[in-house]
C-alpha cells in the first residue's frame, strides 16, 4: 500500500469517527434518561413490594402467635416464627447477591463496538 492510499484511508476513518462522535453525543443523554427512569421504576416497585410483603407477613405471624397464646406451644411457635424470619432474611440476601447488575448504556456500547469493528475493517 502506498503512503497516499494509507493517508486517504486514515482520513476516511477520521471523518467517520468525527461524524460518529456527534451521534454518541446525542445517544448519551437518551441512554442516561432511560437508565434513570428504569432505576426509579425498579426502586419504587421494590420499596412497595418490600413494605407490602413485610406488613402481610408481620400480621400473619402476629395472628399465628395470637392463636398459640394460650397453648403449651406458645414459645415454640414464637421461636419458629423468629427462625422463619431469619431464614427469609438469609434467602433474600443470597438472592440479591446472585442477581446480575442491570446494564446501562447498552445501546451506546453496541454502537461503539460496531464502529470499532468498522474501523478495523477499513484499516485492513
Amino acid at each position: 500500500m502506498s503512503i497516499r492510499s494509507r493517508a486517504n484511508q486514515w482520513a476516511t476513518v477520521s471523518r467517520f469517527c468525527t461524524h460518529r462522535m456527534a451521534d454518541y453525543g446525542e445517544l448519551i443523554p437518551i441512554e442516561l434518561a432511560q437508565a434513570r427512569a428504569q432505576l426509579v421504576r425498579e426502586l419504587i416497585a421494590l420499596v412497595a413490594l418490600a413494605v407490602a410483603g413485610l406488613f402481610a407477613l408481620s400480621f400473619f405471624c402476629i395472628a399465628i402467635i395470637a392463636t398459640a397464646l394460650n397453648t403449651p406451644y406458645f414459645l415454640h411457635v414464637s421461636w419458629a416464627i423468629a427462625g422463619m424470619w431469619l431464614l427469609l432474611c438469609v434467602i433474600s440476601f443470597i438472592a440479591v447477591q446472585s442477581q446480575k447488575p442491570a446494564r446501562a448504556f447498552r445501546v451506546l456500547e453496541d454502537e461503539i463496538r460496531r464502529d470499532l469493528q468498522t474501523i478495523r475493517e477499513a484499516l485492513k
